[in-house]
């Protein structure tokens, strides 16, 4: 049966499936990322996990990949196929692409930045299906963002568009690793509510989790933390949808996790900030999960393939 290697690279895990032309989960298999032993081993995990999905898919399905897709996080160079720089991995400058390509005798690899490919499979699988134009931005240990325009992603000029993580939204606010002050992420991602839930609740060991549940049982001070959250959240999307005017803004990562804790005053917020020349996109939550990376791998596969085939019958060559 055709089909392609889809992984999804992150700080501590791999995700990978074999992805059947339908877009079918013909397999699916998980693997620590081995950070802790450096950079090369990451790279090394990484090719041995794709030789293997390879060898699994000669024995089980008759034929081996026909491409491969990956998503890694950090700055990614997709032209040429490049890990340029990944500060959790340890990484910089890695050829994964032709690395792949060679341990997979030769066929096509796609390398995708992590956010960008979570994107494309929300896109055209998940929660912005059938919006021509949509902003997907996971809530994680920072924030990121993935412009959607007509079933593809927009990388930007030079593979950067979609930061929405580092729009200041609150100027004199704390340091960001990027060099600025009052970054989105810096106030609204879940690891920020995390900060902001443990000094306020005395808890070091207090999370975003803890923060929402807190807020469902109507604390105080869990209102306040998670109010300013998503006041500074609200900031950050008013200025993409002025930007961007997406039909559709995603949200996804764990701290959508909180459900309507977070959706019903988020929307709420937002429609208080849009004024008459701006029109309210529909906010929604994620629907892929952790499989979004993966899912959007394998379409990056397929779409290298799709890219490939002769468009003329008489291109065809034997």
């Amino acid at each position: 049966m055709r089909h392609v290697i889809a992984l999804d690279v992150g700080g501590t895990g791999m995700k990978a499936a074999l992805v059947g032309a339908d877009g079918t989960l013909l397999h699916e298999a998980r693997r620590p990322t081995g950070r802790d032993r450096g950079p090369e081993a990451v790279v090394a995990s990484i090719l041995d996990f794709a030789a293997d999905l390879r060898a699994h898919g000669i024995a089980h399905l008759g034929e081996p990949a026909a491409a491969a897709g990956v998503a890694v996080p950090g700055i990614v160079d997709a032209a040429r196929g490049i890990a340029v720089y990944a500060a959790n991995l340890g990484w910089s400058d890695v050829p994964l692409r032709d690395l792949l390509s060679a341990r997979l005798a030769g066929v096509p690899v796609a390398l995708g930045h992590d956010v960008r490919t979570g994107g494309l499979a929300e896109g055209r699988l998940g929660a912005g299906k059938g919006a021509d134009r949509f902003l997907f931005v996971p809530l994680g240990t920072g924030i990121a963002g993935a412009i959607g325009i007509g079933g593809a992603i927009e990388p930007g000029a030079h593979g950067s568009a979609g930061e929405i993580g580092h729009i200041v939204v609150r100027p004199e606010g704390p340091p960001c690793g990027c060099g600025q002050r009052g970054c989105l992420e810096r106030l609204a991602s879940a690891a920020a509510v995390s900060r902001a839930w443990a000094e306020a609740s005395g808890d070091p060991e207090a999370d975003a989790a803890d923060c929402a549940k807190a807020v469902e049982s109507g604390d105080p001070r869990a209102q306040e933390v998670w109010r300013d959250a998503v006041d500074a959240l609200a900031d950050g999307l008013l200025t993409a949808l002025t930007l961007l005017d997406p039909n559709t803004l995603i949200i996804g990562g764990g701290l959508a996790e909180a459900g309507e804790t977070l959706f019903t005053p988020l929307r709420a917020a937002v429609a208080a900030r849009v004024v008459q020349f701006q029109t309210l996109p529909e906010i929604v939550p994620a629907a892929l999960g952790d499989t979004a990376g993966c899912l959007g791998a394998g379409l990056l596969a397929w779409d290298l393939l799709d890219r490939a085939a002769p468009t003329d019958p008489t291109e065809v060559t034997t």
